[in-house]
């Protein structure tokens, strides 16, 4: 015979789990990194409603990393300026970051050197830019102990940076580029291009005289009429509801 549910310890269960959840949630908004944080003071500059998410990744190199405002740096992102910490890098920033950028899950940015991402650049999960690369010049030694090769990196504004992407030393990325997931981008990218692959190469570019070549194989999406209201938004979506709603009753019915 099938055993009862024992329903004192469901709901004992369910409690608990309510409990761990709200606890979490405390945790995290309590230690996520702001302005007004004490962790905060730490760096450089952080601009207005910048938010670092918790649990942060390795950071080290504060005072030399400059954050803008409106930017959204994810969980366990790492951020760091200079080869270790507690080195004095001079007075200069060695990591800039735009307002409005946002850094995906788990991303890296290693800033052994100068390393500019620009205004409204999105990042998306684990991407890896990095202004250092290791030498392999000496066949007697392990790599890991030759001294490492540095090379400013800088991200134009209005980037996307697809999902595992790597942004190795020396590259220059214009304004508005895509840069596809899991690519690997070296070298100057220009404006307005779309990189693909490993090494990355142009799949895809606009220019003023021929617009995007090859052509965009769909159509641009339609925006958002200005003066549009909120409520009218809501009424929009209310109704895609509705339709969907009927939609399921007709295909019953037949």
């Amino acid at each position: 015979m099938p055993q009862r549910k024992n329903t004192f310890s469901f709901r004992r269960r369910r409690a608990a789990q309510r409990v761990v959840h709200q606890a979490w949630a405390w945790i995290q908004r309590t230690g996520s990194v702001t302005a007004e944080h004490p962790a905060g003071f730490r760096f450089g500059s952080i601009g207005e409603a910048t938010r670092l998410a918790f649990p942060l990744g390795t950071v080290f190199g504060e005072p030399w990393i400059h954050l803008g405002s409106h930017c959204i740096v994810g969980e366990q992102v790492t951020l760091t300026a200079g080869l270790m910490p507690d080195l004095d890098l001079g007075p200069d920033p060695i990591l800039r970051i735009g307002d409005g950028v946002v850094l995906g899950r788990g991303s890296h940015v290693i800033a052994d050197t100068t390393v500019t991402i620009g205004r409204d650049c999105y990042f998306g999960p684990y991407v890896y830019v990095t202004s250092t690369n290791h030498s392999y010049d000496d066949p007697h030694q392990p790599i890991g102990r030759q001294w490492p090769r540095m090379e400013a990196v800088e991200i134009g504004p209005g980037c996307w940076i697809g999902t595992g992407a790597v942004i190795l030393p020396g590259a220059r990325i214009g304004r508005n580029v895509v840069v596809a997931a899991g690519a690997v981008v070296r070298g100057t990218v220009p404006d307005h291009a779309v990189v693909a692959g490993a090494p990355a190469r142009v799949v895809r570019r606009w220019t003023a005289e021929d617009g995007w070549q090859p052509p965009l194989r769909t159509p641009a999406p339609v925006p958002i009429p200005d003066g549009t209201t909120p409520d009218q938004l809501r009424a929009l979506a209310d109704l895609d509801e509705a339709a969907v709603a009927r939609l399921a009753d007709l295909e019953t019915e037949s």
